[in-house]
């Protein structure tokens, strides 16, 4: 399975700053945006890799892996 380099960096910044917001600002781009990568990174790998928690955002086991 291959994976794009800017879907890696973006799964990065969303766990580097815990949420997807801070993350889309980081990386210049729309929080619309960073939330569609994060589900296309998801369906492609077919496993969730974020534990949605209110605001926040942490790696489920899966994503640790990745």
């Amino acid at each position: 399975m291959q994976l794009d380099i800017e879907s890696l960096r973006t799964f990065l910044a969303v766990l580097d700053h815990g949420n997807m917001t801070r993350a889309a600002e980081q990386l210049h781009l729309s929080q619309s945006a960073v939330s569609r990568k994060m589900l296309r990174l998801e369906q492609r790998i077919g496993r969730p890799l974020l534990v949605r928690d209110g605001h926040s955002l942490r790696p489920t086991r899966d994503g640790n892996t990745l």
